[in-house]
């Protein structure tokens, strides 16, 4: 019997899937078609008629990354400061999902550092995230809630203190758990409100 659309799009939500979980489980440098297929209970000729070569195998991990990444839930607080809050929580390893997308992002630098042209695709999604946070900053400045600056060194240092956090939070999970992750952003998101914010707050707590 001839297999139908239906049989072929399940089997490659079933590929997906096989995808995610050996990604998730070890790193992306453990990401081959053979742990792929076994992951899946397959042949690794079969995957080969998906992923003819290991570029291509590594070029859909990457897209599959991007679209659960971008397809998880996101917060919404508002405008202003508690956007710029939200949208750097969303990129900490808060959750059990988030911290597997998280891990994988960082185990797949070492992969697109050593090739130019994921390398450059890597570059543009970073400097896309920081013109996205740079929007937030210049938002929360009109409601004079961050100090006045240039909104895109403001938005690299956020993004640079969040990936750090990251990195620091996936390597010592004891030692930084959810709850100390987000005091450490609000401690530094502390840092950067405007002076007469800042004032009334230290008022407010004496």
């Amino acid at each position: 019997m001839p297999r139908t659309k239906g049989d072929h799009e399940a089997r490659r939500r079933d590929v997906s899937e096989a995808v995610w979980q050996v990604m998730a489980a070890r790193g992306f440098t453990g990401l081959t078609l053979r742990a792929v297929a076994a992951e899946l209970d397959a042949t690794t000729g079969l995957l080969t008629h998906y992923f003819p070569t290991k570029r291509a195998l590594v070029e859909y991990a990457l897209d599959l990354l991007e679209q659960r990444t971008l397809s998880r839930p996101r917060r919404d607080s508002g405008r202003g400061m508690a956007a710029l809050r939200d949208a750097l929580l969303d990129m900490l390893p808060l959750t059990s999902e988030a911290t597997d997308s998280n891990r994988i992002w960082v185990s797949s630098w070492d992969a697109a550092l050593s090739d130019p042209a994921l390398s450059a695709d890597y570059g543009r999604k970073y400097a896309a995230s920081r013109d996205r946070l740079s929007e937030r900053v210049a938002a929360a400045q009109e409601l004079g809630e961050l100090r006045i600056g240039d909104p895109a060194e403001i938005a690299a240092g956020a993004q640079s203190f969040v990936l750090g956090l990251v990195v620091q939070a996936l390597f010592a999970p004891a030692a930084f758990p959810p709850q100390r992750q987000v005091q450490l952003l609000d401690d530094y998101l502390a840092a950067l409100v405007a002076p007469d914010r800042s004032d009334a707050r230290q008022s407010a707590q004496r």
